[in-house]
């Protein structure tokens, strides 16, 4: 079985308040030197099998019409994990 990965950020013009929340958190925490924080999302597909080239594009096609919101997200990587 393989895993192919999808991660979707916010637009970088588009507001992100928990990014936000967390990135004043973490000094708070003892966590410094972070000079700001988004937050996105990661999806992952199990595929039976060999991810062929094929699959791989149903993947990227599913991250851009489905997996993101292309208005205020974009997809940054569609990957195969071991």
């Amino acid at each position: 079985m393989a895993t192919i990965v999808v991660h979707v950020m916010p637009k970088p013009e588009i507001l992100d308040p928990q990014g936000k929340a967390v990135g004043n958190a973490l000094p708070r925490l003892g966590f410094d030197g972070f000079e700001a924080v988004r937050q996105g999302k990661r999806f992952e597909l199990t595929v039976d099998g060999e991810v062929t080239e094929e699959l791989l594009g149903k993947a990227r096609e599913a991250a851009e019409t489905m997996l993101s919101n292309p208005v205020i997200e974009d997809v940054v990587a569609v990957e195969v994990v071991a």
